[in-house]
């Protein structure tokens, strides 16, 4: 099986010597066994996303080393796609054209052409590829913009907080889309979230990380078969480790929210 992320001992820090410089990573370990589901949940502005991008390739880490079965990265690759929070289509597109567009800008359309259909059939878009993305609701914008980072076959998938600005029930309907995908190609997935029923809900393990700068407090075995009960007894204690670890659980305080 492929697919294995290793992060080892990765220190991240902004700011260069004539600005003030701020750790985001603090000695990060761990390890995203091969075709496991695994969620980053912490403090808001702890560092999940600026470790996300890092496995991406998208930011250098400054110290330790991020690896994908055994080769360490660099830069983007192709075996890792990107979901981001927002579903960042571009409007004078086509749904479509959307999807393919990272195939044509590689110049491997014609090879991968028939996995343009098989992600819009896959992803429930069937009949809305040649919509455009304001004639078509946020869930659906979503399921494209997975769509777009699916096409091209990687085998890891990162997702950061993907689903944070949908509604109550398109967001449980597409955690569920999620969990399908995953089971039908078999990859590995990797997801930022601040939504701890969220990671229960969807993970193998939950990695839940401290304020900034961030260093992995624990790691949760997430021992529970799917499909999951959001309301079965294990399911909360779940819930309630891990509020225990943020130290939310049992107490009111000030929280600081992102919207």
């Amino acid at each position: 099986m492929i697919g294995e992320i290793k992060i080892n001992d990765v220190v991240k820090i902004f700011g260069d010597r004539d600005e003030e410089k701020v750790t985001a990573l603090n000695g990060v370990n761990f390890t995203v066994p091969a075709g496991s589901f695994v969620s980053l949940i912490g403090p808001s502005g702890c560092g999940k996303t600026t470790l996300l991008r890092c496995i991406a390739g998208l930011e250098k880490v400054s110290s330790g080393s991020i690896e994908v079965d055994g080769q360490v990265i660099t830069e983007p690759g192709d075996d890792r796609g990107f979901a981001f929070q927002q579903a960042n289509l571009f409007p004078w597109l086509t749904i479509r054209d959307n999807i393919s567009f990272g195939l044509k800008a590689r110049k491997i359309y014609k090879d991968k052409k028939d996995s343009v259909d098989e992600f819009i059939e896959l992803t429930g878009l069937k009949g809305f590829e040649n919509a455009y993305p304001h004639q078509i609701s946020g869930g659906m914008n979503q399921r494209a913009s997975l769509a777009r980072a699916l096409v091209g076959h990687p085998k890891i998938l990162l997702l950061d907080e993907p689903l944070g600005a949908l509604d109550a029930f398109t967001r449980m309907n597409m955690q569920d889309e999620i969990l399908r995908i995953k089971k039908e190609h078999n990859m590995t997935m990797c997801m930022v979230t601040h939504d701890v029923d969220e990671a229960v809900y969807l993970s193998d393990y939950v990695v839940v990380m401290s304020a900034r700068p961030a260093r992995v407090e624990k790691i949760i075995r997430i021992d529970l078969s799917h499909p999951r009960a959001r309301k079965q007894d294990v399911f909360l204690k779940y819930r309630t480790q891990i509020l225990e670890i943020l130290d939310f659980a049992g107490q009111l305080k000030e929280v600081e929210y992102t919207i």
